[in-house]
């Protein structure tokens, strides 16, 4: 299953992701409204991005009174049925990352949608910051990170 994981070393703190989200699901410009965040850790410079992760089971969808929330198990995305939906927050107040909120005007939880397949977020991280992949691409490439830290300039083919 494929989903968004984090660079949180190579993240400029630029936003352009969280602009990027706005853009596509509101169709204006801002951060407000943005499914994706970027924290800033002021004690050591680090901007971090933020990302739903699309929990097996996930807590917002437990937490809905009205069971306006699913999750697809083929896409691990939460939907919502937004006709049932009464706004009373208890998917915000119970996902444990933090990443639900209220829309500030229609009241609906914002959640990652994935953009259909197509995450306008990662389109725009110009730095790879966030990527659209499976479980195993971060994995595989901290291994290989670490493997070639072990090794010497002369092994790695540098003068």
């Amino acid at each position: 299953m494929k989903r968004l994981l984090t660079r949180r070393e190579v993240c400029s703190g630029c936003r352009a992701c969280e602009v990027a989200c706005v853009a596509r699901h509101d169709g204006q410009f801002g951060t407000a409204t943005a499914r994706i965040k970027v924290t800033k850790i002021e004690p050591v410079g680090l901007d971090v991005p933020n990302v739903c992760r699309l929990c097996r089971r996930p807590a917002c969808v437990a937490a809905c009174p009205t069971e306006a929330l699913y999750r697809d198990e083929v896409t691990g995305v939460v939907w919502i049925k937004a006709e049932d939906c009464i706004g009373c927050s208890a998917c915000v107040d119970e996902c444990p990352f933090g990443m639900v909120v209220l829309h500030p005007e229609t009241e609906l939880p914002l959640i990652c949608d994935l953009c259909d397949g197509d995450p306008a977020c990662v389109k725009r991280c110009a730095t790879e910051a966030i990527i659209y992949a499976d479980n195993d691409t971060i994995a595989r490439e901290k291994r290989e990170k670490s493997a070639m830290a072990g090794q010497s300039l002369d092994e790695r083919g540098a003068l």
